[in-house]
């Protein structure tokens, strides 16, 4: 099992950076597929980016592709999300989540994911 926690949320500028951070508990972070969700008020829960095991390889979603990226550290049980031009639309709770080790990686779904964070709120003014 693994508990997940976020930080780095804020309030930002248009055209700002911002770096959230994902810490994870547990012994075998290496073998969790990890993922970033946001969610606004009166959407449902949006994929972001996902990652692989390893760190070599990522996925996007359209709108923050080339804006965005995803990376984890196994060493120290994080993964993180760099997100540089921010607009407004980025603005949302956004969740570190965690799929069970023997899943796949490239999980776009929340419905894939196993652990979820208590999310860190993202607000974006223009």
């Amino acid at each position: 099992q693994v508990q997940l926690v976020e930080s780095g949320g804020g309030l930002v500028q248009a055209g700002d950076s911002l770096r959230l951070t994902c810490a994870a508990s547990g012994r075998t972070f290496s073998t969790y597929g990890m993922g970033w969700f946001r969610q606004a008020p009166g959407t449902e829960r949006e994929f972001v980016a996902c990652i692989s095991y390893s760190g070599s390889s990522a996925l996007y979603t359209n709108s923050v592709k080339d804006r965005f990226t995803i990376s984890r550290d196994n060493a120290k049980n994080a993964v993180y999300l760099q997100m540089n031009s921010l607009k407004p639309e980025d603005t949302a709770v956004y969740y570190c989540a965690a799929s069970s080790p023997l899943k796949t990686w490239r999980a776009t779904s929340a419905d894939e994911y196993d652990y979820w964070g208590q999310g860190t709120q993202v607000t974006v003014s223009s």
